[in-house]
């Protein structure tokens, strides 16, 4: 097979963000595509088959057009490029990259990472209601809370309501000590901890205080009729059908509804209904009524979070496997 070679110029000063600590990403790059990366003065040299040498060259560029406009490269990037590469979707990544949803209270920018979450940001621009399901670590409720306070902030609503079921992640945590609020907060700490980033403490206090911000347990939605909000249900995939149903039919005029979830991790009792699992096959073609699919290859934490998301997927669709075919052996006679 005949070697190719290529070059990419990439200025020294964005050099160790395009290589990454300890030239990191080239290493992933050269493995990824069988080729060798070679540091030049102002640039490097991609040896290697036709088809690995050029996928190799458009990732450089893309962490190279990464560096430039964010200051930073990260591992994460490094992956996605690559995995889009191997997809020839090279341009998915930029495309994600350049959509700022908003700022945190630090200045840090919030926009979505990968191409999932960019469908997933987009579908909660354009429709009523959207479904957002996947792993952990995609991005479902950070992305989902940040574009509640963009609406609040611009005035498009009048407040933002925040609800998870209250059931404990397969553990009895007894009774709680406390009044009320005290004994549901511990489930609500997530939603507590993204708005205290993206929104500032003060700014969090002060509209908690005023009633613009509500965080509370899906039981308190019962009953009432939610207009002018933008509205947030986590762990979806932890509500009843009937808790479902109670929520949805709460919607009012001028409010907006992400329901978000991850349907491998439920914490039902055992054989028990998930709301979110019968809305998802009820509202099927509901229009106004959008379903984001994140996946493994959407997860932003660690890669190491994605390597165990990937593994748990591959070992539960292997159970899939050797079920179905248990159900279709034929009975001894």
């Amino acid at each position: 097979m005949a070697i190719i070679e290529a070059n990419v110029d990439i200025p020294a000063q964005y050099g160790s963000l395009v290589f990454g600590a300890f030239d990191v990403n080239v290493k992933k790059i050269e493995k990824a595509f069988d080729v060798s990366v070679i540091s030049r003065d102002s640039g490097v040299k991609v040896l290697g088959n036709k088809d690995g040498t050029g996928k190799a060259v458009e990732v450089l560029k893309t962490l190279l057009e990464l560096a430039v406009s964010n200051g930073e490269v990260t591992e994460q990037n490094a992956d996605y490029a690559i995995e889009m590469a191997h997809e020839s979707n090279e341009s998915a990544v930029l495309e994600a990259d350049r959509d700022i949803v908003c700022r945190t209270y630090s200045g840090k920018v919030i926009k979505p990472k990968t191409l999932g979450q960019k469908k997933y940001v987009d579908l909660m621009r354009n429709r009523m209601i959207v479904f957002g399901m996947g792993p952990a670590g995609t991005g479902k409720t950070y992305l989902a809370m940040a574009m509640a306070i963009t609406a609040f902030k611009k005035k498009e609503v009048e407040r933002i309501i925040l609800t998870r079921p209250a059931i404990e992640a397969g553990e009895k945590l007894g009774f709680l000590p406390g009044d009320l609020q005290s004994k549901v907060d511990p489930y609500l700490r997530p939603l507590y901890d993204a708005l205290f980033e993206i929104m500032g403490a003060e700014s969090f206090n002060s509209n908690m205080e005023k009633g613009l911000i509500e965080v509370a347990p899906l039981a308190y939605m019962r009953g009432r009729t939610l207009d002018n909000a933008y509205i947030i249900l986590d762990e979806a995939q932890n509500t009843t059908p009937s808790q479902m149903k109670m929520f949805l039919t709460r919607i009012g005029f001028g409010s907006k509804v992400v329901v978000t979830g991850d349907q491998s991790q439920k914490d039902l009792p055992d054989h028990a209904a998930s709301g979110l699992d019968e809305a998802l096959k009820v509202l099927a073609h509901v229009e106004e009524i959008g379903f984001a699919k994140l996946t493994a290859s959407d997860v932003v934490r660690h890669p190491l979070v994605q390597r165990i998301v990937k593994a748990y997927d591959d070992y539960e669709a292997k159970l899939a496997k050797k079920a179905s075919k248990t159900r279709k052996r034929p009975a001894a006679e």
